[in-house]
């Protein structure tokens, strides 16, 4: 669940729930051990405050990290859906990949540029604040996220996928083997070891007592784990579904459903006979929803024969159709995304076909097979 505040440069802005957890675990380290240990001698309410504040400067520059990302890729062609900040930091997720390894470098390395380039920025802006003997409430998020920023860009340095240092790294293999789907699988496993050793770390800091360090490190790998493996997927899936459009995979001979059809008619006449999991429901060539056996589940067995295949089905205002010149890659993120089975094929309003999460899967085996 995540709320939009806006666009910037064109790209919208996401905030995950997960980021107000973010800011109150960042407040609370910073004003329970960094700053006392930093600025020793102020109130609690002082170290609760600069904390917050540190706390958004961190995430503000996670932002325009991300929009580094954002603005390579827009400037060269990739389309990017939006920037979404969570618990984490955040992620660009751009559409497509990277079509030459040069371009994949670029962007990787837009992130830690940038980060180190706030660094520079918020350390005179300190010095500044310092040398006109401004409040400590000024100086400390400053000081803080000067180094946070030289943390932050060094971290994604690292060479673990999909960190920007592994990014770089699949970009060099990519440059070196001419496949970018070895490249990916290369720098995935790479990106892995790293999650494990980040993992084991954070248990050796737990055992050894430092238990908020070891507890946001075995997080932190078991992230890097999880978009290691997802970045992985997605890349086997768009180099499957390059060049493949729905047209190409969709059931163009649709076994439709009349809408006044009883649910026990539809099952025996249609879900018995073509196994398939849904049909469009039509009604003088218009397309009025879908049913599925997820919406005659809802229905009692002894209520089949009496309840109208119209009542039961989901309508075509719930639905999500595709175009036959849509990318199938597209169709199958909006599947997922959306947690369906199928969608209706239409163009100029009419159904001319439907396309499943089965016809896809089945594209994709084959191409990677052959």
């Amino acid at each position: 669940m995540s709320l939009k505040i806006g666009k910037l440069l064109g790209v919208p802005v996401k905030l995950h729930y997960t980021l107000i957890l973010g800011i109150l675990l960042i407040s609370w380290t910073l004003a329970l051990g960094y700053l006392p240990s930093e600025y020793p001698g102020l109130s609690p309410t002082t170290y609760w405050l600069i904390g917050a504040i540190g706390a958004i400067v961190l995430f503000t520059s996670v932002l325009v990290h991300e929009l580094a990302h954002s603005y390579v890729a827009k400037k060269n062609g990739l389309p990017v859906r939006r920037i979404v900040l969570f618990i984490f930091g955040g992620v660009s997720e751009i559409q497509e990949e990277p079509k030459k390894a040069s371009l994949e470098f670029k962007m990787a390395l837009a992130g830690p540029l940038t980060s180190f380039s706030i660094a520079i920025v918020l350390w005179l802006l300190q010095y500044v604040a310092r040398t006109w003997g401004a409040t400590v409430i000024i100086v400390a998020p400053l000081e803080y996220g000067a180094y946070i920023n030289v943390v932050l860009g060094s971290f994604n340095l690292i060479p673990a996928f999909p960190l920007d240092g592994g990014r770089l790294l699949r970009a060099g293999i990519w440059r070196w083997k001419r496949n970018l789907v070895r490249a990916t699988r290369i720098a995935t496993n790479v990106g892995i070891l790293f999650a494990y050793l980040m993992i084991f770390g954070g248990i050796v800091l737990v055992i050894s007592g430092s238990f908020i360090g070891g507890l946001w490190l075995m997080l932190i790998g078991w992230f890097l784990k999880s978009g290691a493996e997802s970045s992985y997927r997605q890349t086997v899936i768009n180099d499957a579904l390059a060049g493949v459009s729905i047209r190409d995979i969709m059931t163009s001979n649709v076994h439709t459903v009349d809408p006044e059809t009883s649910v026990k008619d539809v099952v025996e006449t249609h879900f018995f006979q073509y196994k398939h999991g849904g049909f469009p429901v039509e009604k003088d060539s218009r397309l009025l929803g879908l049913i599925t056996l997820q919406d005659i589940k809802k229905i009692r067995r002894e209520k089949w024969n009496e309840t109208k295949v119209g009542d039961a089905m989901t309508p075509r205002e719930k639905l999500i159709c595709a175009s036959p010149d849509e990318s199938a890659a597209d169709a199958f993120m909006k599947m997922s995304k959306l947690d369906v089975g199928r969608l209706p094929v239409q163009e100029d309003g009419k159904l001319v076909g439907i396309v499943t999460r089965g016809d896809i899967m089945h594209a994709i085996r084959i191409k990677t097979e052959l």
